[in-house]
């Protein structure tokens, strides 16, 4: 069923009808299985090589291809949602992710997989966008920061697990496992959307803008493959010309957007400046984000001699932290405001991920725990509230296409923070003259990212001090959910 356009005037304005907890977890778990999936097959790319009968540095095609896929398809994602409905479109998503799980489990060679990843990174585009918008449009302002907490725990859980559980099914079990098990995971999540979630839409749904979609598709594909490619076996050159054609259509598209009434990707809203600000603070604070599931595993297995599934089960730790977050959350943000949490929290969990660079193999693996677990406590906090403030002041008008923007710039700088990371780690060496990666390497990939976060703080530090109060209950003392 479809909700009125005059019962719905902002976020959150109809009351949903399931508890907010419910509709937040229901779309976590969709995350979760997409999240999971792209962590777990990184651990099983060298025995699908051997299978393929390729080299394992080929495989990376099969990690880049689904990226490729998402940099085009998530621009549409918010258009498609205002014009077939949320919960459809949603449902659709986990069901097209599903087949192309499945048809992933039966490739027999690698043009086969990447062909099925192109296929699973449509729907992983749809879900990303489309469950943040469910959510926004299912839930008051005065629940955000909860189910925002909510929603991020499972999807957090999904990079930390994925090590830890990949490295369980190559050891046991089939690589093509890794595929399978998000057969079921997909199945109830459909159940339960069709169950619990509204279909909410726009009545009044403007012309697609499909030249803007092919701009923007080239211009972020590129980008993110070249982000993708950087440090790896792909030449510098070719690096270069790939991030040189993603700027250059990325400037194109800017001109047409300014020329366009509604364009695929809306820049008029980084006027809004609780979204901007939330934005490019945000975006900041997701390289070092990016760079740590990629920079500490490859250090507690290379370096601390530890199995995939022993760097994976330290690396837990991160998620406990999170787990932490979800209750403290709405307190923290209704006593101290979002402004004044953004700018002190940012400094905390800046700080917490650039300790990982004095890991060392002396270190009791009581301590390292105990480091992540703060560490995840801070960044989940973090980014519950940046993922909360930057929809406060969006009209319910344009909240699909600020979802869509949000999440664009969000999976852009997830893989400008893992470019980063491999980019300062191989400079390292080059400086030191070393082969192979020692801890001082690592050490400096750590430094480097988070030393680039830290500008976050100056831009947190702009917002007004009423920034989503609303939200928060901070000043009004109003109670906050959790």
């Amino acid at each position: 069923m479809s909700i009125p356009l005059d019962r719905l005037t902002s976020v959150g304005a109809t009351p949903p009808k399931s508890d907010f907890r419910t509709i937040a977890l229901i779309i976590a778990s969709a995350m979760f299985m997409e999240q999971l999936d792209a962590t777990v097959l990184a651990t099983a790319l060298p025995t699908m090589a051997r299978d393929f009968g390729v080299s394992a540095p080929h495989m990376s095609i099969a990690l880049t291809s689904y990226l490729l896929s998402l940099a085009i398809f998530i621009p549409a994602s918010g258009k498609v949602a205002d014009r077939f409905g949320a919960r459809l479109v949603f449902r659709i998503a986990i069901g097209v992710f599903m087949l192309g799980s499945i048809l992933c489990a039966q490739s027999t060679s690698l043009g086969f997989l990447v062909f099925a990843r192109l296929l699973q990174g449509l729907g992983g585009a749809m879900m990303m966008p489309v469950g943040r918008l469910v959510l926004l449009r299912s839930v008051h302002k005065s629940d955000m920061v909860a189910a925002m907490s909510w929603l991020l725990v499972p999807a957090l859980l999904g990079p930390i697990l994925g090590p830890p559980v990949g490295g369980a099914i190559v050891s046991y079990l089939n690589w093509r496992w890794i595929f399978y098990i998000n057969v079921p995971i997909g199945l109830l999540g459909i159940v339960l959307v069709s169950i619990f979630i509204e279909d909410v839409r726009e009545e009044k749904v403007g012309r697609f803008d499909t030249f803007g979609l092919l701009l923007s598709g080239l211009s972020l594909g590129c980008l993110l493959f070249g982000f993708e490619t950087a440090g790896r076996e792909m030449s510098a050159a070719g690096t270069v010309l790939l991030l040189a054609i993603g700027g250059i259509s990325w400037l194109l598209y800017m001109r047409h957007a300014r020329r366009t009434p509604e364009p695929i990707l809306d820049l008029s809203l980084m006027r809004i400046q609780t979204f901007r600000l939330s934005v490019i603070a945000g975006s900041l604070t997701r390289i070092t984000q990016g760079a740590q599931p990629f920079l500490l595993p490859l250090m507690l297995q290379l370096g601390f001699g530890l199995s995939a599934v022993q760097s994976g089960l330290v690396t837990f730790a991160t998620a406990g932290g999170s787990m932490a977050m979800k209750a403290a959350a709405p307190g923290i943000l209704r006593r101290f405001g979002f402004r004044t949490t953004l700018i002190g929290n940012g400094i905390l969990s800046t700080l917490g991920y650039a300790a990982c660079a004095a890991f060392r193999p002396a270190w009791p693996i009581w301590s390292i725990s105990l480091v992540l677990l703060v560490s995840g406590f801070f960044m989940s906090l973090q980014f519950t509230a940046y993922n909360t403030l930057a929809y406060d002041e969006i009209p319910r008008s344009r909240m699909s296409a600020a979802t869509s923007f949000y999440t664009t710039f969000q999976q852009l700088t997830l893989s400008f923070g893992i470019c980063t990371a491999a980019l300062s780690m191989h400079a390292s060496m080059l400086i030191h003259l070393r082969a192979h990666p020692a801890f001082g390497d690592f050490s400096a990939a750590f430094l480097v990212v988070t030393f680039i976060s830290l500008f976050s703080v100056v831009s947190s530090a702009r917002l007004p001090f009423s920034a989503g109060d609303e939200i928060s209950g901070h000043r009004a003392g109003k109670p906050a959910a959790t």
